[in-house]
């Protein structure tokens, strides 16, 4: 597969998880020592998919490495910034400014430059 569909696919996992993350400190009881914290870690469906997503990300970042030169796929994880800020305004209903989008762009240019 080329490399830049590979990243979209580990940035996609990436920004997924840190998703999930969020959903799952907001559904969890404030840290403490105590049987109420743990059980709210426990059983948080959402923190086991951020770890699933995360592992399955550092699965094909493996892949990625080996397979293609470092210097075009590191800079290919900021991909990651890009769906985060989209999750930001999807799930979490987050203002976005026109400096923010600037910036997206110039990423994805860059994105595409380097895979090029």
């Amino acid at each position: 597969m080329p490399l830049l569909v590979l990243a979209i696919v580990q940035s996609l996992l990436l920004a997924g998880g840190q998703v999930f993350l969020k959903f799952a400190l907001q559904r969890m009881e404030p840290f403490g020592w105590n049987w109420q914290f743990w059980g709210s870690f426990f059983a948080n469906w959402q923190f086991a998919l951020c770890g699933a997503c995360y592992g399955c990300g550092s699965l094909l970042w493996f892949y990625i490495i080996k397979h293609y030169p470092f210097s075009m796929a590191y800079p290919m994880v900021s991909l990651s910034y890009v769906f985060g800020m989209i999750a930001a305004i999807v799930f979490f209903h987050e203002p976005v400014e026109l400096t923010k989008w600037i910036g997206v762009l110039l990423i994805m240019l860059g994105c595409y430059f380097i895979a090029k």
